[in-house]
């Protein structure tokens, strides 16, 4: 049974364009029409290739980017006509944290891991030096760091004691949402683990929202309740995790999952992708944008975009065989 949950995040027709070209006449359709919405305390898996618009769509939703048009709302407040600078600079940015791919990256080389925790701490909630402190030490404790690791500096660190220092900034001013953008692909796979059942722990514990970024489906299997399936930027399927990867409607979508390591799985069993994806700079408005990669191509599906439809359960696809019934 499909739990409903209150929203959290809804999004109406978002779209990110950016011009291109020598006389940037051009549009770059990276993030296109998309609906998601976001319920309390659910996480949702955002999922695609490189380059299909997942990680631009994660930082306009978190509002580190305006969007082109389209519509955010934060627990029935609109928040997407607001510009990325005013937001960064209002308490709403309290309830919207972002874990980022790169801990390295993220960390201020000049900072300790307390004065890391400590700054949006100062500018989003206040309070005196005691309370900054005692909220910076329980972020510590959260993440499974000792307390006096907090004098150290990033490159004292290890890769995974810097995923961990950026969850505990994140998670400190106990924001309502957690964007995290690919916050394992840079660590080794034991450390993945542990970070992945880390950060579950954290939702369960604080009962936070999160959008979770990634390109393998196998830790997004495991961590969300529901999967939001991009392609050149637009969601092709939505669904509980569960149906998503046991029952794929999408053709992409069986071509993610097929792509994932199996060894008791015949290559002649999978789904196999020909050709190259189309391009996102003015893409074809009456087309499907999988069209001419797809193994299972209709007619149609060059000359009619497919609608995001309901297919029970909680499931959306935008595909015109499975509207058919012929998935």
């Amino acid at each position: 049974m499909t739990v409903t949950r209150a929203p959290l995040i809804q999004v109406r027709g978002l779209s990110k364009r950016y011009p291109v070209g020598t006389l940037r006449r051009k549009m770059l359709h990276a993030v296109d029409e998309v609906d998601l919405t976001i319920g309390e305390g659910e996480c949702i898996g955002l999922v695609g290739e490189s380059g299909c618009g997942k990680s631009t769509l994660a930082r306009v939703l978190a509002r580190l980017v305006d969007p082109t048009a389209g519509k955010i709302e934060l627990s029935g407040v609109e928040i997407g006509t607001i510009s990325a600078k005013s937001f960064g600079g209002s308490s709403l940015r309290r309830d919207i944290q972002v874990v980022f791919q790169d801990p390295t990256e993220s960390l201020n080389p000049g900072f300790t891991v307390f004065q890391a925790i400590a700054d949006p701490l100062k500018q989003l909630v206040g309070g005196s030096r005691a309370a900054i402190t005692d909220l910076v030490l329980a972020a510590l404790d959260d993440v499974g760091l000792p307390r006096e690791y907090g004098s150290r500096y990033p490159h004292q660190l290890s890769g995974g004691q810097k995923a961990r220092v950026g969850i505990a900034r994140a998670i400190a001013v106990k924001p309502k949402l957690l964007v995290l953008d690919e916050p394992t692909s840079a660590l080794d796979v034991s450390v993945q683990s542990l970070i992945l059942h880390l950060l579950a722990k954290l939702q369960k514990q604080r009962g936070m929202s999160y959008l979770f970024v990634s390109h393998d489906l196998n830790v997004v299997r495991l961590l969300c309740d529901k999967i939001a399936v991009m392609y050149l930027g637009r969601i092709v399927e939505f669904g509980p995790s569960k149906s998503v990867f046991h029952e794929p409607r999408h053709p992409y979508t069986r071509a993610l999952i097929d792509a994932i390591p199996d060894a008791e799985r015949k290559n002649a069993d999978r789904t196999k992708l020909e050709g190259s994806a189309s391009s996102p700079i003015d893409p074809d408005r009456n087309a499907c944008r999988f069209a001419g990669r797809c193994p299972v191509e209709l007619p149609i599906c060059t000359k009619a975009m497919p609608p995001l439809t309901s297919h029970g359960n909680g499931s959306l696809v935008a595909c015109h065989r499975a509207t058919e019934g012929n998935p």
